[in-house]
């Protein structure tokens, strides 16, 4: 900090005379006008110079130099004045040397980070691809915030005691529109979900329980927090007291995804394993070879669709009954695109996914359980795009059924990763062929009793446990 010295004294000084200003909100350009301005702008130019920090820099007149509007807005700085000419119990000091760090700290790693509603132990850090799944303390995020000393003294701050311990996915930006809270009727850009599935698909994969993507949004540790309080859902929790007479706290609203903390090891285990299994298949859409890239596309387009779906159902009794029908149409979508061979003629489609998710599972009650749900999953299909109605089922029922088909389409894609050849077109031949018994225990039963014997999910499928 010593190099830095003649900022950090440029900036106290600027403080302290825009302390004694009247509380009355002001301008950034009155702010600019102020003695010592010139000489805070003159020590940023001497400490961080534009080759090493162009982002501080902007066009001025036809020159580069230090960008006010970086300076004071993005900084904090501004709001930093305005609270101490109101009285605020701020550290000068403290803001100075976050300012310092501000402008001399390297340089700025734009992040997307995906709130997620479950809950993880501690000090989880899981890589997946690109993505790193991560729990942060509210310290920890004190220092992502550009100004940690203004946190909690504005009306729209946020409480980052609120999203302790929450866990977030977190990538570097890869420069695309994301809505920043995930709305189904957004037009703002592709949703958070499909762009992110790559990372999702394995937490999902893992438990049977929901998790899902509450917010989104823009990160630059220790220059931009893009969160609000209203990004975060929330549920009021009551403690102490009796008959509901206790304190009332708000608390972020989890869900029903959660990970004990002797179960992190495996989970890690289990994300990477399924991971990698991910990457070695979408390796083909930027590979020639015309089955690679054919390979990628349809489990990207499984996964899109299962997330359409998935994303809509916050928990098994909250889904709008009129998307129930469009929410079957979504999951028997990623079944076909998994399942369905280029060598199959139109007719028999249905007959043909229905034997091949059932030659996934290895207990017959099993595989005819598998059929019966593809069969009901296809009469409700059918009957929504022929803009029929199914008669005698109830909503809940019908909700039952989607919950089903939701953890079958789960299992199919999982044992579609684990089973997927490298040398073939697809898995369709090796499931007609195990459909007949022919090479089942080579190609189907003992490659998945190695995998869950090795990497379980959090509870084993009741085809595994019953062989």
């Amino acid at each position: 900090m010593s190099k830095h010295l003649p900022l950090r004294e440029a900036v106290l000084l600027w403080l302290e005379y825009a302390g004694s200003l009247s509380p009355t909100p002001q301008s950034i350009g009155v702010l600019m006008l102020l003695p010592h301005w010139s000489t805070v702008v003159e020590a940023v130019a001497a400490a961080a110079p534009k080759e090493e920090h162009p982002d501080l820099y902007a066009k001025v007149d036809g020159d580069w130099a230090p960008n006010p509007v970086t300076l004071l807005e993005e900084s904090g700085l501004f709001a930093a004045a305005r609270l101490i000419a109101r009285g605020a119990p701020v550290s000068v000091s403290e803001l100075a040397d976050s300012f310092v760090a501000f402008c001399t700290g390297p340089a700025p790693v734009h992040e997307r980070w995906l709130l997620l509603n479950g809950t993880f132990p501690q000090g989880t850090r899981i890589p997946l691809g690109r993505h790193t799944l991560q729990t942060f303390t509210a310290d920890e995020l004190r220092q992502v915030v550009p100004m940690p000393a203004l946190n909690g003294l504005q009306p729209w701050s946020l409480d980052l005691n609120l999203i302790n311990g929450a866990p977030f996915l977190h990538v570097p930006d890869p420069g695309r529109t994301v809505t920043r809270r995930p709305t189904w009727f957004d037009f703002t850009g592709p949703r958070a979900e499909a762009q992110h599935w790559q990372a999702l698909l394995p937490l999902m994969l893992w438990d049977r329980e929901l998790l899902l993507v509450d917010s989104v949004f823009s990160v630059a540790r220790g220059r931009r927090f893009d969160l609000n309080r209203r990004d975060v859902p929330t549920t009021i929790q009551v403690y102490g007291g009796r008959g509901g007479s206790g304190d009332e706290v708000e608390v972020r609203d989890t869900g029903e995804f959660h990970v004990p903390a002797a179960y992190l090891s495996a989970l890690t285990d289990f994300c990477t394993t399924i991971s990698a299994k991910i990457d070695a298949v979408m390796e083909g859409a930027t590979h020639d070879r015309r089955i690679l890239n054919r390979r990628a596309r349809r489990l990207e387009r499984a996964a899109r669709h299962l997330l359409a779906a998935y994303q809509r159902t916050y928990n098994d009794d909250a889904v709008w009954d009129v998307e129930v029908d469009e929410l079957h149409l979504d999951y028997v979508i990623a079944l076909e695109a998994l399942l369905i061979s280029p060598n199959d003629k139109r007719e028999g489609i249905a007959d043909n996914i229905r034997s091949r998710t059932a030659a996934l599972f290895l207990a017959p009650d099993h595989r005819n359980e598998a059929m019966g749900i593809v069969q009901r999953a296809y009469t409700a299909r059918s009957t929504y795009v022929h803009g029929d109605v199914i008669k005698d089922q109830t909503e809940q029922k019908k909700r039952d059924e989607l919950r089903t088909l939701r953890l079958l389409t789960l299992q199919v894609i999982l044992r579609w990763l684990i089973l997927t050849p490298s040398d073939t077109d697809d898995l369709a031949p090796l499931l007609d062929a195990a459909a007949q018994d022919a090479g089942r225990e080579h190609h189907i039963d003992r490659p998945l009793r190695a995998f869950f014997a090795t990497t379980p999910p959090r509870s084993l499928p009741a085809d595994i446990t019953a062989t």
